[in-house]
């Protein structure tokens, strides 16, 4: 993982307003470019358990370099995904439990994202907010394909479906229909969001947007903002957000832009009122004309009267 891209990040999570307990869990390695969203399944203390392994499982395995990124980053889930099963099957009281995640590398100016769920990474540069990754329910495909609205989506009865999960049974690296991974460029002047379900529901992708342009160069007070305004809109949910900004992107939004945009304003007011008006530049001309007029007559007046000795 290169230094190509630098980058600040900050992360928030809350129960929300009607959960009684937070089975989301997140995970911040700033030097080695990890960020990872964990949504735990499972009910009572299971959840909480498969999220806290799947984050301590991968961050363990991503230490060994051993192959590329998206080798690593698929070794990595398939391990918590085989620990989080065999504690399951285990032990009685964490029967049943899994996660969903979305993980981010940077990898030199990339990112590889390995993905399984319903949990969503953003992309936010130059003013847009683009979905990197695909939501595996019924739902989420309904809506990547255009066959419902995001209004639609957010709204659906089936919405928390999903049919991928981390922990439900073993699974090798390279099975088919298990890790969802990309690779994407990370511009300086970019950043990403990670979230748990909790944020994507109750917030449509341009209220998203627009929060996250109000960075000023805190990325953890904007993941509070967006949880805040998930809370704000019900909270029917756990909500995680967690923020990766690269290390030109400003908030278009921001007190500073806005401050840098009136200065701007101001100094090409200052650089027009210091040229000529147009109608100033108009007399002097005319008035040029006439002296040059005269000038000429008398010239000419002089070269057809010559004075005689």
């Amino acid at each position: 993982m290169g230094a190509a891209c630098k980058w600040i990040s900050g992360a928030a999570t809350d129960m929300g307003l009607v959960r009684m307990s937070n089975e989301d869990r997140y995970g911040i390695d700033d030097a080695n470019g990890i960020f990872l969203v964990v949504d735990g399944v499972g009910g009572h203390a299971a959840g909480e358990i498969a999220a806290e392994t799947a984050v301590e499982i991968i961050r363990e395995e991503l230490l060994d370099n051993t192959g590329s990124a998206e080798e690593r980053v698929r070794r990595a889930i398939a391990a918590a995904n085989n620990r989080i099963y065999e504690m399951a099957r285990d032990a009685q009281d964490l029967h049943g439990m899994a996660c969903v995640l979305t993980l981010a590398v940077v990898d030199q100016s990339d990112m590889v994202i390995g993905h399984v769920g319903d949990s969503r990474l953003y992309l936010i540069w130059n003013g847009a907010i683009r979905k990197l990754t695909s939501d595996h329910s019924p739902v989420g495909e309904g809506e990547d394909c255009g066959e419902l609205s995001e209004e639609q989506a957010m709204l659906h009865p089936r919405r928390n479906e999903v049919f991928r999960d981390v922990g439900t049974r073993l699974h090798r690296p390279g099975d088919e229909g298990f890790v969802e991974i990309r690779r994407c460029r990370f511009k300086p002047d970019a950043a990403f969001l990670l979230c748990s379900d909790g944020l994507s529901d109750l917030l449509p992708s341009a209220a998203i947007r627009d929060i996250v342009e109000r960075y000023e160069g805190d990325p953890e007070r904007v993941a509070r903002e967006l949880v805040e305004a998930a809370n704000e809109a019900g909270g029917k949910d756990n909500i995680t957000a967690l923020l990766v900004a690269g290390s030109e992107f400003r908030g278009r939004a921001c007190g500073g832009l806005l401050e840098a945009r009136s200065r701007h304003s101001t100094t090409r007011m200052r650089s027009a009122s210091a040229r000529p008006s147009f109608a100033w530049r108009v007399l002097t001309g005319r008035v040029a004309f006439l002296v040059y007029g005269v000038l000429l007559g008398i010239l000419l007046w002089v070269a057809l009267h010559p004075v005689r000795g």
